[in-house]
This record gives C-alpha cells, structure tokens and sequence, in this order.
C-alpha cells in the first residue's frame, strides 16, 4: 500500500508539473473541443498518453466507462509504459483484450472491484 501511495504521488506531482508547462492552444487540435472544455488538462493528460482521444476527437462530453476509466487509473498509477506492458490477471469474464492489462493492473492494485467474483461490468459508466 505504501509503494501504492507513493507511486500514486509520483504520478499526480508528474501530471501537475506537465500542466505548467502547457503553452496554447494544443487542444485545440481536436475538432471536438473548445474554450469551453478544460484544454490545459485535456493537453497535460494528451501529453502523457493518459488520455489521447478516439478517432481524432477527443469527446470531452462523453461518459467514462468503468473499462475506460481502469485504463485511466493503470496509466496514472503505473505510467504508460508500465501499464501498457502490465501482465497480470483478474477473475472477471466480461473484460475484452483491450482493457485487459489495465483491469488487471487495477485489480492487482486493489481500486477496483467487480460486480461480482466474475463479472467486471465495465461497460457502465463511472
């Protein structure tokens, strides 16, 4: 749990330290946002391939699913390449390979738990 918190600090201080250094307009490159959207987070999290959009856009008004979101917990924890190249394992019969690696990072790690013993549910929202 320890290295858990201290991994967990590393990343969000990384995160916030990328913030101030964000010039412009970067996401701005996405056709999908605007002024209105937080751009400098959308930028940072971009930055750090935490979050890099779908398609070209980046659909900041869109539900997170629970899928989505272990991918978002795994590389904020881990770090990208840590949780791209994560192997691991979970009990859950409903995760696709995609989503995979990261469930399972976040199930090793404890911050989340499925429907139950055997089902995820990812596809609902968070």
């Amino acid at each position: 749990m320890r290295n858990l918190k201290r991994a967990l600090s590393l990343a969000l201080a990384s995160v916030m330290l990328l913030g101030m250094m964000v010039v412009g307009a970067g996401a701005v490159s996405y056709p999908d946002v605007d002024d209105n959207d937080n751009v400098e987070a959308i930028d940072v999290l971009n930055a750090v391939e935490v979050m890099i959009g779908r398609q070209g856009n980046f659909e900041p008004d869109e539900a997170v699913n629970r899928h989505e979101m272990a991918v978002i917990m795994a590389k904020l924890i881990l770090g990208t390449y840590e949780a791209d190249s994560y192997v691991g394992s979970h009990p859950f019969t409903d995760v696709p390979t995609w989503a995979d690696k990261y469930v399972a990072a976040c199930y090793s790690a404890g911050i989340i738990a499925g429907r139950s013993e055997t089902t995820y549910d990812g596809t609902a929202t968070v």
